[in-house]
């Protein structure tokens, strides 16, 4: 007997037309192979029309599998040869005493394929049945405690165990090549995922904001999305610094229309993006109402910079159940410490921007921007990259330093809630134009809500020379480390 894992694949897969089927089949015996390469798994994969077969060593690489796009459920079965229907029966009885030994339990036995092994299905359901019965409860055809599985094909049985639901959807590359807008968020990963569940295969567009830790944190979370969800694939993060398109923004164009303008840039870097890597679509994860550049007008105004067919995927569904999803699929921990960021919030954004007014403030901005900044990307891959390795040295701290300015970047009133002793305040976006004119005697120590936007202005405040670092965890951290601190 030897450990074997059985894939039942999903139904849009099983209901294809011959041909479609073969080819599906194809590519998800193909990421398979990559997912248990990627484990240093055993990679023989026996093919049925029903179900593929796959030897493992144990349990445990039951789990890598389940992670594939296309694949219904994945079980754990023994697997075992047999010479006729009182062998498989006596066999079968071996396995399955201990599970149904004083519980309710029923047998399911099918023959895979048509498989004719000279006995039918319902002869061993009464057979082994009758076997079990002695050391059983009883027989409980409709809600059993324990169900006694056993599949049969080419010979040989496999006695099913423990089951795996699996992601189901298309296989991954079966519907071309998309690029997805992501910030590190919950909802653009989640939406990323919902995609490539559809077939699709995404390479990212991140349009950084935050500086080096806003784009580590990004491709922290879309790694995860790439080493468990995307075998068969090798997906790409291009990273673009778009602080010089949201500089621009800010100059040409009055603040209740700078989220429109930039998420309309966003979209023209997607689409030169698109182009040169032959995407045929972009996703968001964009969602009705989420925020103010998301209501329906803003939407269509912000959709109108670009040609290129743009896919919602989260565009009906609550925050709080992309939360969820974005925890189940292994994102949410890191996205809840990336947060969400943007240098330009303003107090009061349009909610139903015109295109006239739009399209008149866009004429202050310079194209030749864009297209720089898209041309001098970073383009990493994901599956290799190794996010570490792209720290900034000795930014984060987790304790003040004597003598360093606290330095608080958040709002008046959650500042005036609490802040650290001596803290200094001053908003984010009014730090950002004064820190050229601090003292460079001095040392700094910044904090925000999350340490995200701490992090950047640290890092800016590096590179022109000054000594300053950000509170890693953000103002939750910070005022654990206080409060322990003597009075």
């Amino acid at each position: 007997m030897e450990c074997t894992a059985v894939v039942r694949l999903s139904g849009e897969v099983s209901t294809k037309a011959r041909a479609t089927r073969r080819e599906f089949v194809t590519r998800l015996v193909r990421n398979a192979k990559d997912a248990l390469a990627s484990e240093g798994l055993p990679t023989q994969i026996e093919r049925s029309h029903e179900r593929l077969y796959v030897p493992l060593p144990d349990a445990a690489g039951a789990d890598v599998l389940a992670r594939i796009f296309g694949f219904q459920s994945v079980a754990i079965a023994t697997r075992t040869p047999f010479t006729d229907l009182a062998d498989l029966i006596a066999r079968a009885t071996r396995h399955f005493e201990p599970a149904v030994a004083g519980r309710r339990f029923a047998v399911r036995t099918r023959l895979i394929g048509g498989e004719k092994p000279g006995f039918r299905g319902s002869e061993v359901d009464r057979g082994l049945g009758a076997a079990l019965l002695p050391g059983a409860a009883r027989v409980d055809l409709s809600h059993p405690e324990v169900t006694a599985r056993v599949e049969v094909h080419h010979g040989v049985a496999h006695l099913i165990g423990e089951e795996r639901a699996g992601p189901a959807g298309l296989p991954l590359g079966v519907e071309g090549r998309a690029l997805a807008l992501v910030s590190g968020g919950f909802d653009s990963a989640v939406a990323s995922w919902q995609m490539l569940r559809r077939g699709v295969n995404l390479d990212y567009l991140f349009c950084n904001l935050g500086g080096r830790s806003h784009e580590l944190g990004t491709l922290r979370v879309m790694q995860e999305v790439a080493k468990r969800w995307s075998y068969g694939v090798r997906p790409r993060l291009h990273a673009v610094d778009f602080d010089p398109v949201v500089r621009g923004i800010r100059e040409c164009a009055e603040p209740r229309l700078w989220q429109i303008l930039l998420k309309r840039e966003m979209l023209r870097a997607a689409e030169r993006v698109a182009q040169e890597t032959g995407a045929l679509a972009i996703v968001t994860g964009d969602a009705v109402g989420q925020v103010s550049s998301q209501t329906l007008t803003n939407l269509a105004v912000i959709s109108e910079a670009t040609r290129i067919p743009i896919l919602r995927p989260l565009v009906g569904a609550n925050k709080d159940d992309i939360v969820r999803q974005a925890h189940a699929i292994g994102t949410g921990a890191l996205s809840a410490v990336v947060a969400e960021y943007c240098a330009i919030v303003p107090s009061k954004p349009a909610t139903a921007a015109k295109q006239a007014d739009v399209a008149a403030a866009e004429t202050g901005l310079d194209r030749a921007t864009l297209d720089a900044v898209v041309r001098d990307r970073d383009v990493l891959d994901l599956r290799e990259v190794d996010a570490d390795s792209r720290v900034y040295p000795e930014l984060e701290i987790s304790e003040l330093p004597a003598g360093a300015i606290a330095l608080d970047l958040r709002s008046q009133p959650e500042f005036a809630s609490w802040h650290a002793p001596g803290a200094v305040h001053l908003k984010f976006v009014s730090a950002l134009e004064a820190y050229r004119s601090f003292s460079k005697e001095s040392s700094y120590v910044l904090y925000c809500e999350h340490g995200l936007k701490s992090a950047h202005l640290a890092e800016l405040m590096r590179e022109a020379g000054f000594r300053a670092h950000h509170f890693r965890g953000g103002t939750r951290a910070l005022r654990r480390w206080v409060e322990k601190q003597p009075a």
